[in-house]
């Protein structure tokens, strides 16, 4: 099995025991994130402008996202909590992708998608409150899980000090 290269990515300290992710680590992560928060938000617009029409499918698409991050975030602490053993793994490490975990892209992407689904979902339910598409609110879980996700998978951590 290839084991990481030892790296300085430019994003973080150099620190001789952290480990780099693999190119293209996670690819997939990322692209369920960015497609997962395209149909978001042609949906939740959709439903904006025709709520007799779309409104149902706006709300399925909202709790099918939510159930999605739930189980993506509770995949995540499983993982961190295994790496912990072994790595100093940080909560902002691992769910805001914080201190180097990630490459900048990586990051940049993970957090856009999160800002997009945040700021859509307010505006959505701030204009149709009191509807299906209100549950708009709840998608921000979908970005948040899969962002724990690839961090715990494939997040950057020093390796734990094991002096007592």
């Amino acid at each position: 099995m290839d084991q990481p290269d030892v790296a300085n990515t430019g994003d973080a300290p150099p620190d001789a025991n952290a480990v780099a992710p693999r190119t293209g680590a996670g690819d997939g992560i990322v692209a369920l994130d960015m497609v997962g928060t395209g149909v978001f938000v042609a949906v939740a617009t959709l439903a904006t402008i025709l709520p007799d029409d779309f409104a149902p499918a706006a709300a399925f698409v909202d709790v099918a996202l939510f159930g999605v991050g739930v189980v993506a975030f509770l995949w995540a602490y499983a993982i961190a909590v295994s790496r912990s053993r072994t790595d100093a793994v940080s909560v902002a490490g691992v769910y805001y992708l914080a201190d180097g975990v990630a490459p900048r892209p990586t990051r940049i992407r993970f957090r856009l998608a999160l800002a997009i689904q945040v700021v859509v979902a307010i505006v959505t339910a701030s204009i149709r409150l009191y509807t299906s598409v209100a549950f708009g609110v709840l998608v921000p879980m979908f970005g948040i899980g899969l962002m724990g996700l690839w961090g715990a998978r494939h997040g950057r951590f020093a390796l734990r000090d094991e002096t007592p």
